[in-house]
C-alpha cells in the first residue's frame, strides 16, 4: 500500500514556475514507477510526466516537453515536478500517481490544484 501527499499547488501568473512534490508513505517506494497527471475542469485526466524506479528514465507529455522536469528523491520517498514557463491552458488538478502503467496507476493521491493567470 502507497498513500501519496501532494503539495505546492497554487496561482501564478503566464511565464511563471511552480515546484510540486509528492510525498509517498511505504518502504517500497523506490520499486514504483511514478508520474504526474492533471485533470483540467470539464476535460478527461491526462498523463504529464512519468520516471523510472531509478530516476533514469523520463518520459513527458508532448504539451509539456521542454518546459517540466519530473524527478524523484528516493531516499526522501519523495517526487517532483518542475513546471517552468506556466500557461494558462496548464491550469488543472495535478495528480501524483504510483505504480504508472500508460494511462492508469495503481495508486492516487488527493490532487492539488494548479491556476495559471494569463
Amino acid at each position: 500500500q502507497v498513500q501519496l501527499v501532494e503539495s505546492g499547488g497554487g496561482l501564478v501568473q503566464a511565464g511563471g514556475s511552480l515546484r510540486l512534490s509528492c510525498a509517498a508513505s511505504g518502504r517500497t517506494f523506490s520499486r514504483y514507477i511514478m508520474g504526474w497527471f492533471r485533470q483540467a475542469l470539464g476535460k478527461e485526466r491526462e498523463f504529464v510526466a512519468r520516471i523510472s524506479w531509478s530516476g533514469g528514465g523520463t518520459v513527458y507529455a508532448d504539451s509539456v516537453k521542454g518546459r517540466f522536469t519530473i524527478s524523484r528523491d528516493n531516499a526522501k520517498n519523495t517526487v517532483y515536478l518542475q513546471m517552468n514557463s506556466l500557461k494558462p491552458e496548464d491550469t488543472a488538478v495535478y495528480y501524483c500517481a504510483a505504480g504508472v502503467v500508460g494511462q492508469s496507476a495503481a495508486y492516487w493521491g488527493q490532487g492539488t490544484q494548479v491556476t495559471v493567470s494569463a
